[in-house]
């Protein structure tokens, strides 16, 4: 299902399954893997002030959340045409949720260093992935876009072909579109920020103007940082 508020292709594209969206959201919000604070924000490693934090390594402690985040993966791969491929996932984060899914479909499983290994052949890669390989990149999350993208660079430097990114999550920010369109890769999410403040609100989780207050952070995050006593980098 398209957005037509938000026409361009990449992390900012609203997921396809709606249903599901909200479902994923609504779980990640119950399991306190996305936190909500717009009176009380964050402050992220980067000195960026925001007043959202998402942790989606809480999941793998939660069966049921696992399994619909698996699930929802493998019919992205399925309505996308993606198979046959090896599925990577980012260290470390991507990982399991990389084994659930490979598992699921019956693919091959690698993922991606952050750093080369400091010993033996210094692999940036573990599994196999060999030259010609059509491979589908697992993420847990996309801010900036910054790390898959890192992980898509080693992968077509194996000789990989990247034909996706999935991640659980998105903050649909303008940086990461317009990274995702710089480094021509496509990308699906299970479910992203719009839905989860829609689902917040809904809930009475969040105030009119809490929502109000994330909005206005997603449409320019580093001046809502620097508003808020926090850092101004690029975003």
């Amino acid at each position: 299902m398209a957005d037509s508020s938000d026409p361009s292709p990449g992390p900012s594209a609203a997921p396809a399954d709606r249903p599901r969206a909200r479902a994923i959201a609504e779980a990640l919000l119950d399991i306190g893997a996305v936190k909500l604070r717009p009176a009380d924000p964050f402050t992220w490693t980067s000195g960026l002030v925001a007043p959202i934090y998402c942790d989606n390594r809480l999941t793998i402690a939660h069966p049921a959340v696992r399994g619909a985040i698996r699930d929802g993966f493998a019919d992205v791969l399925d309505r996308e045409g993606l198979l046959p491929a090896t599925i990577a996932g980012t260290a470390t984060a991507g990982i399991p949720h990389a084994a659930w899914l490979s598992e699921a479909v019956e693919m091959p499983m690698a993922y991606v260093r952050g750093e080369a290994k400091g010993h033996g052949v210094g692999a940036k890669i573990e599994g196999r992935v060999q030259p010609g390989d059509d491979v589908v990149l697992v993420e847990d999350l996309i801010s900036t876009g910054g790390s898959a993208l890192d992980a898509v660079g080693t992968l077509r430097e194996a000789g990989a072909q990247v034909r996706a990114v999935l991640a659980i999550f998105s903050y649909r920010l303008g940086a990461a579109r317009r990274a995702f369109d710089e480094a021509d890769v496509d990308s699906h999410v299970l479910t992203d920020l719009r839905v989860l403040v829609d689902v917040a609100h809904a809930q009475q989780r969040l105030s009119d103007a809490e929502r109000e207050a994330l909005q206005a952070w997603r449409a320019d995050p580093a001046a809502w940082s620097a508003e808020h006593g926090g850092a101004r980098p690029d975003a």
